[in-house]
């Protein structure tokens, strides 16, 4: 997978940004450019880091502390490969996107697995941290919420509260043109790090 060895793939990333013009960059992933400080300003999990552009150096805009290069390959990739579509508004399953069967073992387990074990037994934390990282309940099984990851990408998070005879069960869905801006396998990752952040939040 694209992350598992995360420093060839940091460098890939760099250099794929590099190559990229930053006007159209910054249109299609809607988010500001600064020319003067060559720079982009990128909200991501209710804070906003900037991206030095050509060299994708990546840094928190409240100053301190070193940035994840998780979060760094991140924010490089969904500038590098956002498109100009839009949100749609209908979600789609992991599976339903390009050769996501591929990634369904890690998707579960770092996806599905760790929203099950941190909020099934407690929904309402799950409201409480997604409204703290500007997302909002939706009707969707037992308890669900919509979190605005990146401008473009939302991202579903559900739960079933299980009962007697069934244990919690939940499924993480995303935006029908979720493809347009990132790679699938981006997507096995991407909701562990903001289950990761969502949990220390409450």
């Amino acid at each position: 997978m694209a992350w598992m060895n995360l420093e060839p793939a940091h460098r890939q990333a760099k250099e794929e940004f590099a190559l990229r013009e930053p006007e159209s960059m910054a249109f299609n992933a809607a988010v500001t450019y600064r020319p003067e400080a060559a720079e982009f300003i990128v909200p991501f999990l209710g804070s906003y880091y900037l991206v030095k552009y050509p060299g994708g150096e990546v840094m928190d805009a409240a100053g301190g502390a070193e940035v994840p290069k998780e979060v760094q390959i991140t924010l490089l990739h969904y500038l590098a490969k956002a498109s100009p579509a839009q949100v749609e508004g209908r979600l789609i399953s992991f599976q339903e996107l390009p050769g996501g069967f591929i990634y369904v073992g890690p998707f579960n387990n770092r996806a599905v697995r760790p929203l099950v074990g941190i909020f099934g037994g407690k929904p309402e934390l799950l409201v409480r941290a997604a409204e703290m990282l500007g997302g909002r309940r939706v009707e969707m099984g037992d308890v669900a919420v919509s979190v605005p990851v990146l401008p473009k990408i939302p991202i579903t998070f559900v739960l079933w509260l299980g009962d007697e005879e069934f244990p919690p069960s939940g499924n993480v869905l995303f935006d029908a043109s979720a493809s347009r801006h990132l790679p699938t396998e981006d997507y096995a990752l991407l909701p562990g790090l903001v289950l990761g952040k969502m949990r220390r939040l409450v």
